[in-house]
């Protein structure tokens, strides 16, 4: 059967995003990087220049973005919606994370679930002369939020745990390793992806005020525990975990999230650097570099391994 020709992409990217996408266009000849002038006029507002827009008319476009603030969503938006309308073959929305993900319900009248939100403006992205817009998201925080989007975006659901499975066969212990997850949620997204380990599944249940980290099923007693989830922000739910699983006798405790977001510097707690608390016993913390700058924050301190997206980017750009 022959092989299919890959698409030459012309990708553009945010400030933020400048060293993943390096990362991406090296996976491949195809991908060719583009550059934008990312300027501001007096009043804040931007002043924005998409280079070369003439020499990318009836090219395959990419779009690399990194929403992780809302002072950057604005400017990075005006360049999504401007890009498809320059008689471009094709659009690619790469967000590999999706920061509103987790605010997908109401639970009381008046609750605002921007995860709506956030998917309707995305939604409302040109058409290019290809067709509806691609938009590429690792690990969605609720699997059901690909129904917030509309008809004129074809969203692309990937994941980061290809990457977590090869890092563990790399792991001198590796067939002492099983599979944690926090909650019932975590288990429902990833435990189809790592069946072929063993798991524990956890639980959070409410002792008076205070809510609890228990063990449902499972027994982690003299394994490498590894917790997997899709995000972390505080690690409060990761550091409960990890002393359930260490008073139950793991012999080690590691984790990994697709998406290190750590607001505030909270990744500070996990560093081997920080000698007190139990929060050192983490042998591991694994993220993907999709929050680009946390990945700038724990460059070099243990236990931070950062396990790059960039090869899966670059076949994603190919579908």
């Amino acid at each position: 059967m022959e092989k299919v020709k890959e698409k030459q992409i012309f990708l553009f990217h945010c400030v933020e995003a400048e060293d993943l996408a390096r990362k991406v266009a090296a996976q491949s000849d195809c991908i060719q990087l583009q550059s934008i002038n990312w300027r501001s006029f007096d009043d804040g507002f931007p002043n924005l220049f998409i280079n070369n827009a003439q020499d990318i008319r009836g090219q395959h476009v990419a779009f690399l973005a990194s929403f992780s603030s809302p002072a950057v969503i604005f400017e990075q938006l005006s360049v999504i919606f401007a890009l498809p309308r320059l008689f471009v073959a094709s659009f690619t929305l790469v967000l590999p994370f999706f920061p509103t993900g987790s605010f997908e319900r109401m639970e009381e009248e008046g609750d605002v679930a921007t995860a709506f939100t956030m998917a309707r403006i995305l939604s409302n992205i040109p058409i290019s002369r290809g067709g509806p817009t691609s938009l590429v998201i690792y690990d969605i925080h609720a699997l059901q939020e690909r129904f917030y989007f509309g008809d004129h975006v074809l969203p692309c659901f990937e994941t980061g745990i290809p990457l977590l499975k090869q890092r563990l066969h790399q792991l001198p212990d590796a067939d002492n390793i099983i599979v944690a997850f926090p909650d019932d949620g975590a288990w429902k997204r990833f435990h189809k992806l790592l069946q072929h380990f063993p798991m524990v599944v956890c639980t959070k249940v409410r002792e008076d005020d205070k809510r609890i980290v228990r063990i449902k099923e499972g027994n982690p007693a003299g394994r490498h525990v590894v917790i997997v989830d899709d995000l972390v922000q505080s690690g409060g739910t990761l550091i409960e975990c990890q002393k359930v699983l260490a008073a139950h006798g793991a012999a080690k405790v590691s984790a990994y999230v697709t998406h290190g977001v750590f607001p505030k510097k909270s990744w500070v707690r996990f560093t081997h650097e920080n000698s007190e608390g139990s929060e050192r016993a983490f042998a591991y913390f694994w993220i993907t570099d999709s929050c680009a700058l946390t990945v700038k924050a724990i460059a070099g301190r243990a236990p931070f391994e950062v396990l790059s997206l960039a090869g899966s980017i670059a076949e994603a750009l190919q579908i």
